[in-house]
């Protein structure tokens, strides 16, 4: 869908939808925090478990030769009663060759693979929880940029409509002047006007592409894409709220993290505590050997080979480590005892954060109500002002004052929509409901 911007300047509308998506899809943070999912997921799966054999293979070859002079002093060769000739082998090969498969399997360690797999899984649960923290806060972010982009969109609408108001009004004071129905006085007030709204003008300007700059970075947009942004907002219903509220103990992110730190310090005791426990391993091989030798002065050569097939059944406990497992047991329960004591303050602070969130919220809406309120009085007395200028009742300077109380209040209105809208948001984050909702 396109909007005009200016005169001949087209640009795409960024939807709230649409922004939510490019930022999961390409902020930084959310694709770091995604990885690290995947990372726990690799290590609770059961590849890492330890509950799986290990298999080793080993295989070796070795070659030697060997050159042996053999001499027989004093010995008479029967057969011509010569002295025994010496027996000279040269360049004899001897060849070994080896290999073998290991089969090694751990059938009880003390229950502390069983804990520490629950803990690698319970340790996944924590990763997830920590993205989602980091999705609320990125969508926070998102929108605190996205609505002041809004906020300044409607500003420079508002401030747009006040210099065409200031402009007809220099062109009805020069009319006037020529005929002589005011002072020049009247003209060049109407022109300091103008000048003083340019400026605002302009300077709105360059706050809202700065902003959009900004939003582009969050949404990973090129730095410059122009785009407009959707203004309109819509709370929730009080009922809604209400409902959220009595569930926000079960669903808040931080609550649930410190659940999930409980039970991984209460499996970490259980993991110190297999170390009072002995390890029954189960092991296993099967091996070939050949040994091919030459002949030697008195052996014919010959080749060898051994096949060998072995099972065993092993225990180890160890009774006394030293005191490294009391000492491991006791600092597990002193972390798990901390994570209790932890969640109990957090408990305190959330409540307490949902308690103010939730007044700064209320409090917000009833602003935004009388500013909408107050924006209807500046508008009526704005026209009033108006007719009555033009018929010459009243002064430009009164007139100027009127139009600057209704810049204020229509300011004020869009400051104080998008406030509690923000507001609201941030109590939906702590009630662990912001990703549930639609926006």
């Amino acid at each position: 869908m396109l909007f005009l911007v200016g005169s001949s300047t087209f640009a795409q509308k960024l939807t709230k939808q649409e922004a939510i998506r490019l930022t999961l899809e390409n902020n930084y943070g959310i694709l770091i925090a995604t990885n690290n999912i995947e990372t726990a997921k690799n290590n609770k799966g059961v590849l890492n478990s330890g509950y799986l054999p290990t298999l080793a293979a080993d295989a070796g070859a070795n070659y030697q030769e060997t050159s042996s002079t053999t001499s027989f002093p004093g010995a008479i060769n029967q057969d011509t009663g010569l002295p025994r000739e010496d027996i000279e082998i040269l360049g004899a090969e001897t060849q070994r060759y080896n290999a073998s498969l290991n089969l090694n399997y751990t059938l009880f360690d003390g229950l502390g693979r069983f804990y520490n797999y629950k803990r690698l899984k319970e340790q996944y649960n924590l990763t997830e929880l920590q993205a989602r923290e980091t999705i609320e806060n990125t969508l926070l972010q998102l929108f605190s940029v996205y609505y002041e982009v809004a906020r300044l969109t409607e500003n420079q609408q508002i401030l747009e409509e006040t210099l065409r108001i200031s402009k007809e009004r220099v062109t009805r004071s020069t009319y006037q002047f020529e005929y002589g129905q005011n002072t020049k006085l009247n003209v060049l007030n109407a022109e300091v006007d103008v000048a003083n709204d340019s400026i605002n003008l302009l300077n709105t300007k360059q706050q809202l592409a700065n902003t959009k700059r900004d939003l582009n970075i969050i949404v990973d947009n090129e730095l410059e894409k122009q785009f407009t942004v959707d203004t309109i907002v819509n709370f929730i219903s009080r009922l809604e709220i209400d409902n959220y509220l009595e569930k926000s103990v079960e669903n808040n992110v931080t609550l649930l993290q410190n659940e999930s730190n409980i039970r991984i310090s209460d499996y970490d005791v259980k993991v110190s505590k297999s170390g009072y426990l002995p390890t029954i391993g189960l092991n296993g091989s099967y091996g070939w050997n050949e040994n091919r030798n030459p002949p030697s002065a008195f052996f014919p050569g010959n080749v060898a080979d051994i096949y060998t097939l072995s099972a065993g059944v092993s225990l180890s406990w160890n009774l006394f480590d030293g005191g490294g497992t009391i000492t491991r047991v006791k600092n597990a329960k002193i972390a798990l005892d901390n994570q209790e004591l932890a969640k109990i303050q957090v408990e305190q602070q959330v409540k307490r954060d949902i308690a103010n969130a939730l007044g700064t919220y209320q409090n917000r809406l009833k602003v935004y109500e009388i500013q909408q309120q107050n924006v209807l009085t500046n508008q009526n007395n704005f026209e009033r002002s108006r007719e009555r200028f033009n018929l010459g009742q009243i002064t430009s300077i009164e007139f100027r004052q009127a139009q600057i109380n209704l810049i204020q209040a229509q300011t004020n209105k869009t400051l104080a929509k998008y406030d509690a809208k923000l507001a609201e948001l941030q109590l939906l984050q702590l009630t662990g409901q912001l990703l549930n909702i639609e926006f």
